[in-house]
């Protein structure tokens, strides 16, 4: 068989891992069910053309072991021995259609045309036929892949079979295509002639990041494809940014050592300036324990409250490090190998990231986004409206800061408005003197941050004014300056 001898000889040691445990489900699946009981479903997209030549070679492998011939079947494996499904619909490419039966006649395949809906043409067919079990061509990351396993039974309200999924942890660099309808090209495999302005698209394996395969499905509000549209980030529903209410982010540190009185958490007071900048109300920061259910349960209150959580601390190759599993808790999904992320990290720290055993190349399944950066080694993670920063210091957080700035402006990822203005009063008062008028000023403007802090019990009270409209805040201070004698409070400039 020379898809079996072609990986063997290979010298891809990941692809020869994912080969032979996508190999050894399909040669158990056919331990398990006869063959006349085992369906593929085939629609002629990457992830079932994959599957169709993993299970030419699984068949032929399984057929040899059983006859003890040393790896030479009957017909060397030229006949197709399992059924196949073919959903043909009407708004799939001409294209899809002309290479499914293209690939049946090469690889003689008997195909079972079905033209209803998916659930109704399984209804039929396992109603005529005694099928038990179904191969399906599922990755981690496509929608319907979450929770399951590589045997997984169908769901409730489904028509009762196995569904066996060889290749839920492989992944590939492909833009995805969909039906007529909602399919168009991948603005991010676009490029633009600098010359004539003409837009091209680059060749699909081209995709740099394989989770955004999707990218190529029309929104019902989606314009220009080279351009700036109007889609929606992973998490983030940008068509709802700009209705005037203030967006919110939380920070949570990650780290017994902080708890401890060990390390003085200094990321995120500087985080919460960097908010500001680019007009972010900061609604609470926390510290918590570094074990997997103390970050699920913060990360689990807060995305729900916030527009964004930041979330830092913990990140690293031991056990104790569970930030992104605590993440991937609060979401409720599991973790599992991504073969983008461990590239990234193979070219950090070399042969040391091992392809089996790397915990760190583990994250949230079918919730991820890597954020890519060229100065940045490893892309930072994005979970939904969850962003994991990775800076152990305040200068790697100002490069991270910095980098995610820059995605912010290209693709949307964090909406970016006018940063909040502050003035600073000193006064001598005692806080008797001032609590009351302060109390007062907070309910006459509801819109700013308004709050008082010494920085010694013998110096100055200082009295902030923060928000977003710099002739309120004027406003309001002026009104606190005239209910006391002059000179009682001085800018801080």
């Amino acid at each position: 068989m020379e898809i079996d001898k072609a990986i063997n000889e290979c010298d891809d040691r990941r692809l020869k891992t994912k080969y032979n445990n996508a190999i050894y489900v399909i040669k158990r699946a056919l331990a398990l069910y006869p063959v006349q009981e085992v369906a593929l479903s085939f629609n002629g997209g990457k992830d079932s053309t994959v599957l169709l030549h993993l299970l030419r070679a699984g068949c032929f492998l399984h057929k040899a072991e059983e006859n003890n011939s040393g790896g030479d079947a009957a017909d060397g494996g030229k006949t197709f021995p399992i059924r196949t499904i073919y959903f043909e619909s009407p708004s799939a490419f001409p294209e899809i259609n002309s290479f499914t039966y293209e690939a049946a006649s090469i690889y003689n395949i008997q195909m079972d045309i079905i033209r209803l809906d998916f659930k109704s043409g399984l209804e039929a067919l396992l109603k005529a036929n005694p099928i038990r079990a179904i191969f399906l061509g599922v990755r981690i990351g496509d929608p319907t892949a979450v929770g399951q396993e590589q045997f997984s039974p169908s769901s409730p309200g489904w028509p009762p079979f196995m569904r066996m999924n060889p290749i839920l942890d492989w992944s590939y660099r492909y833009t995805s295509i969909g039906s007529i309808h909602d399919t168009v090209p991948n603005a991010l495999l676009c490029t633009r002639n600098s010359d004539s302005n003409e837009e091209k698209f680059k060749p699909a394996y081209l995709l740099a990041d394989g989770r955004l395969e999707r990218a190529g499905r029309a929104k019902k509000n989606s314009s220009a494809v080279c351009g700036k549209s109007s889609s929606i980030s992973n998490g983030l529903k940008m068509e709802n940014l700009n209705s005037g209410s203030m967006l919110t982010a939380s920070i949570i540190t990650v780290g017994d050592e902080i708890l401890f009185g060990t390390v003085e958490d200094k990321l995120g007071s500087m985080l919460c300036k960097k908010l500001h900048s680019i007009g972010w109300a900061v609604s609470r920061v926390t510290v918590t324990r570094n074990d997997i259910d103390s970050v699920a349960e913060e990360v689990e209150r807060r995305k729900s409250t916030d527009d964004m959580v930041f979330l830092f601390g913990g990140i690293g190759p031991l056990h104790s490090d569970v930030t992104v599993a605590g993440v991937a808790k609060a979401f409720g999904v599991r973790m599992a190998p991504d073969e983008e992320f461990e590239e990234h990290l193979r070219h950090l720290i070399g042969e040391k990231c091992s392809g089996d055993k790397n915990e760190m190349a583990l994250l949230p399944e079918g919730i991820t986004e890597l954020l890519h950066h060229e100065q940045l080694p490893v892309p930072l993670i994005k979970c939904h409206n969850v962003i994991v920063l990775t800076a152990t210091n305040v200068v790697e957080l100002d490069w991270q800061w910095d980098c995610l700035i820059e995605l912010a402006k290209s693709n949307g990822i964090l909406e970016l408005m006018d940063p909040f203005v502050s003035k600073c009063f000193a006064t001598t008062l005692s806080d008797v003197e001032v609590a009351q008028p302060l109390s007062k000023l907070c309910a006459q403007f509801p819109d700013l941050y308004i709050g008082g802090y010494r920085k010694s019990r013998e110096g100055p009270l200082i009295i902030t004014f923060e928000g977003k409209d710099l002739s309120r805040i004027e406003a309001a201070s002026r009104s606190l300056c005239e209910k006391f004698h002059p000179g009682a409070f001085s800018e801080i400039k």
